[in-house]
């Protein structure tokens, strides 16, 4: 799991053309990773490169376009530098100390500001000039960390991974999985399905982020098929703390699992861990008010060919037309996620274990600006089963 791009720390390096963005990466890592160019406009498409770089760990560091281009190219460009944004943990705007600050910094800090992302400025080339006090004063002003940096000589560069390893241990204090929920010597249960959906030799990543957090509790695991679920409580001399299952056998589980024993699903572990819970909650209250003719979004983090009795276009389907019959259903895929989403009554979102948590906030902040209300996979099928409340039991302190 530690090497998973979607666990890891998304670095997004972002400004004007030729600031020396290319060369920060480089001096970050300490490796010619990003090719460097006199020519302004060299980073055309948005890249991503993973590594472990020191007092950070495991990194995906975007190196992104200049947002300054005017050709026609360069608009699309810039849109792609955009959504980079959208996976971003913490920013790094460089700026050319001799340029200094203009209306392309602005609006971007102006958008990292809009989506609460952290961000370093990073003052590039200060072995040209390091006599800019006039820039300084601008950003002191504005209230705005700043880091002084020569890419090309490796000034400053120790300092900035500092600061940057100091943001990053503000973000990494987010609430851990099964944090608050399961502690030292606690028996958890994991219930998991082996389906075409699981990939080959495999299980998912929730049900393996779920086991280490475990293990780095002290707590005991017991990894179950839903077949074998009875049989395995039946022969337990300690009584479970709680029992995790995926959100489809909510239906054959929870006649299985004693009422006194907590039960949830990865999914609605997710709604907390990736999400936000309370969001979510609400998101069914409007779903239960779902009419003919509305249309409802199903955001679909995997792109996996979809099965016979797939989760998103099969089974919450048959879900929704429980409500109404007929609801109009729209999809998205992977990392694409519609602008227009004012038009949908409500959207479903999964887990988002393919995602970055800043996308899954990304995607619910869009929603809310639109007054779109927003659920989750688990949220949908403990209704259905008519146990939400009881899987939300283990939440029931962050939800009042």
């Amino acid at each position: 799991m530690g090497s998973n791009n979607i666990e890891r720390l998304n670095i997004g390096i972002f400004g004007r053309r030729n600031v020396g963005k290319s060369s920060l990466i480089n001096a970050l890592t300490l490796q010619d990773i990003a090719i460097v160019s006199p020519i302004p406009g060299t980073t055309r498409d948005p890249v991503q490169k993973s590594m472990e770089i020191h007092s950070l760990g495991p990194c995906v560091i975007w190196d992104t376009a200049g947002l300054d281009d005017p050709t026609e190219l360069g608009e699309i460009v810039k849109r792609k530098t955009e959504k980079v944004i959208e996976s971003t943990d913490i920013a790094l705007l460089v700026l050319d100390i001799e340029q200094g600050w203009g209306k392309y910094e602005e609006d971007i800090v102006e958008e990292l500001e809009r989506r609460k992302i952290p961000f370093i400025t990073v003052i590039n080339k200060i072995d040209l000039n390091g006599s800019n006090n006039n820039l300084r004063e601008v950003l002191t002003s504005k209230n705005i960390d700043f880091s002084e940096v020569s890419a090309l000589r490796k000034i400053g560069i120790d300092e900035l991974r500092e600061k940057i390893s100091k943001k990053a241990k503000e973000i990494r204090s987010v609430t851990k999985l099964l944090e608050g929920i399961v502690k030292e010597d606690d028996l958890v249960i994991l219930v998991v399905s082996i389906d075409p959906e699981t990939p080959v030799g495999r299980i998912k990543l929730p049900q393996v982020q779920a086991i280490r957090e475990c293990l780095d509790t002290h707590a005991y695991t017991l990894v179950v098929r839903d077949s074998e679920l009875e049989k395995a409580l039946s022969s337990l001399s300690k009584k479970p703390a709680i029992v995790v299952t995926d959100s489809q056998l909510f239906e054959r589980v929870k006649s299985l699992v004693p009422e006194d024993v907590m039960l949830t699903s990865f999914s609605i572990l997710y709604a907390r861990y990736k999400g936000d819970l309370k969001t979510f909650v609400e998101g069914i209250d409007a779903l239960k008010k779902l009419k003919d003719g509305d249309r409802v979004l199903i955001a679909e983090s995997c792109t996996h060919h979809p099965i016979e009795d797939d989760v998103a276009t099969v089974k919450i389907p048959k879900i929704l037309r429980k409500i109404s019959q007929n609801i109009g259903i729209e999809y998205s895929h992977g990392r694409d996620f519609p602008e227009d989403i004012e038009k949908f009554k409500v959207i479903i979102h999964c887990g988002g274990c393919m995602i970055t948590r800043r996308e899954v906030l990304s995607r619910i902040g869009k929603a809310k600006e639109k007054g779109v209300p927003v659920t989750n996979y688990g949220m949908i099928f403990a209704m259905d089963s008519g146990i939400l409340e009881r899987a939300l039991e283990p939440f029931k302190y962050q939800l009042i």
